[in-house]
């Protein structure tokens, strides 16, 4: 089944189309200081100058790339569980421009040099002109250096299930990278190259496959060859289940996603991604689409989805005014539908670009069905369409807004969550649109944005909304000053408040991911009223517990145990001191005007701070002991699903790694869990009185399952338990000492030292000036080996990770 054509579409009708230009009812009341954005800090500094037309893209995993001419840097959001300061924590990473020179490949060297000379000084001054005004193919003009555009993949493409990035630089060069360890990027393909390869294989022939008829020394082929291969941008599709034969003739399910990217001559070059994508030799030439778009500017996917039934396609604008949308064909998708014919969003070609196209998915209020809205920047003007599929067709309702900005709009972004469109203009103003949908149209309610003092004045490059549309990024510049330009411009990255932290916490409570890590945004709201109130507030503790005993959920139980830990930081004492300062052994006098006993000031002051020590030492102890009860239930909630694991899986006894009778007994110890109970007898049944216990590597002594965090043998060795299986981790890799919190080193291939194999020959190798005795090792230090990362504090001290066990 294919959608219909667009000789089916219903046309646009300019009278359904209502523009709001006058105030409404309540549109006149000023808003309130809830309602107006707060400024996060910290505001960072940008190191270079930003390039491109879009420089700011914001990534489901709470990644904010900011491209700028010497790198692509990445702002990386934290919820620090650990630091009770209320900035942002943020991790700032950066993918260096290549420093080699990047050359596109059109043909022979020889060949292209002679074509270079020939048009260089060719007598006809249109030709010598068109070749030297070309930056692309003109190498006389000089190469750009800087980043133009990057473009986040969805949630859950690399190998750690996070995000992949696919950067395109200014010398068009097109990569795709991924951070596989901490505060670390990795190159993975680089799709300019791939491309040039498959082009040259093929002699630089079109989709027909048939040769060129003429060569480099003709000014159009040259061209041609340049623009087939030159992108402009790329976009990310969601994620597709594709079915997979394998050799036995057998499916498998495999997950996809696309990339498409956006020539200059306007071809469309569709790369495939099977996921989880780790090595750069797996992407795939998906399809080529000839868009037939002379001069693109923008490119984004447009996909439907309404219960089985899924249609997409690649929205295309042009530089002189056209939209369109191509039809995109993928095989073995289960209800997949492709569009017959391109569809026509708008056919003007009035010589003002289409740019900033964002298309996102809507339902519709009245009707109750699924429908695509389309918004793109058009000059001064921010044009919007409105798709809804019916049994008669597509039906399409477009139109513009006037009236918002003085300046073109530079930048557009969009909250999916509350159905709102943000625009911004060079001049500093930014607008909220807010869609109202009616029978057969769409009215916005147009907003000014409140901004800060701070931003007064200064010019705005682009602007980003985050996953959930908690806070919004922009990239600023200096204005004018005095009616002159500034000399030298600081660019600075600014954060400022979307939602209300009432909303955000409504919006917790309520989100269908049930998924603390996607909704970090509104989490790291939450968590910055509760540091400056130093209190969790009343409504939301109210409706946490009353949901708690609807559902026993363990995501709200997260929410809770995340909530006690905040709350526990803002009632950690200050330290007064520092232990690398001098202490002061002489005594300040105060002079008091009034005298007073001595004695009784005393006896007030230390009963008053008494009084104020005690009710805060309550209020730390009641904190405590909610933190230990979410805790308490949450690690037994995942004991019983690490048994669940257990019991499907007890008929290969032998690869069977989870203390599975340490968890049972651990678990039995509270009567009145009734599901733990009779999970336990269904295992102990299947076991048959089979046991797997735990041995200690270094004496081969019984592990008993006393903590669930660590496990210490009758002589004296600890070994931190895996939190994913609760096995102790017992790997011969890294060994750190616990009661000195050191680490041992690594053994040296020329020296004499080996490996420490026992407790005390560690110690020696901690502190070699001490001779322990043969048991001293082992009732003086314990010690864990396991596989870690090593990191550093700001102190520089060194930490250890545990690395995830698996379940077999």
């Amino acid at each position: 089944m294919a959608a219909a054509s667009p000789l089916d579409c219903a046309t646009p009708e300019s009278g359904n189309v209502v523009i709001k230009t006058e105030p409404l009812d309540g549109d006149d009341v000023p808003p309130t200081l809830r309602d107006i954005p707060v400024k996060r800090d910290p505001v960072v500094p940008l190191l270079s100058p930003v390039s491109g037309p879009q420089p700011l893209r914001w990534s489901p995993d709470h990644r904010l790339a900011v491209c700028t001419s010497s790198s692509l840097s990445v702002l990386e959001l934290l919820n620090d569980i650990h630091s009770s300061r209320q900035d942002l924590s943020l991790n700032r990473t950066s993918i260096p421009v290549p420093t080699q020179t990047h050359k596109l490949r059109v043909g022979p060297p020889d060949e292209l040099s002679r074509a270079v000379q020939k048009f260089s000084l060719d007598p006809d001054p249109t030709v010598r002109q068109s070749f030297l005004a070309d930056t692309v193919i003109n190498p006389s003009v000089g190469v750009q250096s800087g980043m133009k555009f990057a473009s986040w993949s969805p949630l859950g493409c690399d190998s750690s299930g996070r995000c992949l990035l696919a950067s395109l630089t200014l010398d068009n060069r097109l990569t795709v990278h991924s951070s596989r360890g901490h505060l670390e990027w990795k190159l993975l393909a680089n799709l300019t190259e791939k491309y040039g390869e498959r082009l040259k294989k093929q002699g630089y022939a079109k989709k027909d496959s048939n040769p060129p008829q003429a060569d480099l020394l003709d000014l159009a082929e040259l061209q041609r060859r340049f623009r087939m291969q030159t992108p402009l941008k790329m976009e990310w599709s969601s994620v597709y289940t594709i079915k997979k034969v394998q050799a036995d003739n057998s499916c498998v399910d495999e997950e996809m996603v696309l990339l498409a990217v956006l020539m200059e001559n306007g071809d469309l070059v569709l790369w495939k991604f099977v996921l989880p994508f780790a090595d750069g030799d797996d992407v795939v030439f998906y399809d080529l689409i000839e868009s037939g778009v002379s001069r693109p500017s923008d490119l984004a996917w447009w996909e439907y989805e309404n219960g089985n039934q899924r249609m997409g396609g690649l929205i295309v604008g042009s530089e002189v005014g056209p939209v369109k949308i191509m039809p995109v064909s993928l095989s073995k998708v289960k209800g997949y539908c492709t569009l017959r014919l391109p569809v026509i969003l708008w056919k003007e070609c009035d010589e003002i670009a289409a740019e900033n196209i964002r298309c996102f998915p809507v339902i519709h209020p009245i009707h109750k069905t699924s429908c695509s809205l389309i918004v793109a920047s058009r000059g001064c003007y921010i044009f919007w369409c409105l798709l809804m599929v019916s049994p008669d067709g597509l039906n399409i309702h477009n139109s513009h807004i006037t009236g918002l900005n003085s300046l073109p709009v530079v930048s557009l972004a969009v909250s999916q969550h509350e159905v709102a469109v943000y625009s911004c203009s060079m001049d500093g103003w930014i607008k909220k649109l807010t869609p109202t949908f009616t029978e057969s149209s769409i009215i916005f309610k147009v907003e000014d944005l409140v901004q800060p003092e701070t931003l007064t004045g200064r010019w705005i490059h682009g602007i980003a909304v985050s996953h959930n549309g908690t806070y919004v990024a922009l990239v600023s510049s200096p204005g004018i000053v005095g009616s002159f330009h500034p000399i030298h411009k600081n660019y600075q990255i600014h954060f400022l408040t979307l939602k209300t932290p009432e909303a955000a916490a409504s919006l917790l409570l309520k989100s269908p991911e049930q998924n603390l890590y996607k909704t970090a945004d509104l989490l790291d709201l939450v968590k910055w009223q509760v540091l400056k109130t130093k209190r969790v507030p009343a409504s939301l503790q109210e409706e946490l517990d009353r949901k708690l005993q609807e559902v026993d959920s363990p995501y709200l139980w997260r929410i809770k145990l995340f909530l006690a830990r905040v709350l526990h930081l803002t009632l950690q004492v200050p330290r007064t001191e520092h232990k690398w300062k001098p202490r002061r052994t002489v005594a300040k006098v105060l002079v008091q005007d009034e005298e007073e006993n001595e004695e009784d000031a005393v006896e007030r002051v230390g009963g008053e701070a008494g009084g104020v020590e005690g009710e805060a030492e309550d209020r730390r102890t009641e904190v405590q002991s909610l933190m230990e009860a979410a805790e308490t239930h949450l690690m037994r909630d995942h004991m019983k699903k690490v048994l669940g694991v257990v019991y499907l899986n007890t008929w290969v006894p032998q690869n069977i790694c989870i203390p599975t009778c340490g968890l049972m007994d651990y678990l039995s110890r509270d009567p009145t869990d009734k599901d733990s109970e009779v999970l336990i007898g269904h295992i102990r049944k299947k076991l048959n009185k089979q046991t797997f216990p735990e041995r200690c590597s270094l004496c081969q002594a019984p592990l008993p399952f006393t903590h669930c965090k660590q496990a210490v043998c009758e002589n004296g060795h600890m070994w931190l338990r895996c939190v994913l299986s609760y096995q102790a981790c017992q790997t011969l890799t890294f060994r750190r000492c616990l009661l000195q919190d050191c680490i041992a080193r690594l053994p040296e291939p020329e020296g004499k030292r080996h490996f420490p194999s026992s407790s005390s020959s560690v110690s020696q190798a901690c502190h070699p000036q001490r001779q322990p005795s043969p048991r001293a090792g082992a009732q003086i230090h314990a010690w864990h080996v396991g596989s870690f990362r090593f990191g550093f504090t700001r102190q520089n001290e060194p930490q250890l990770r545990s690395s995830s066990s698996q379940l077999n």
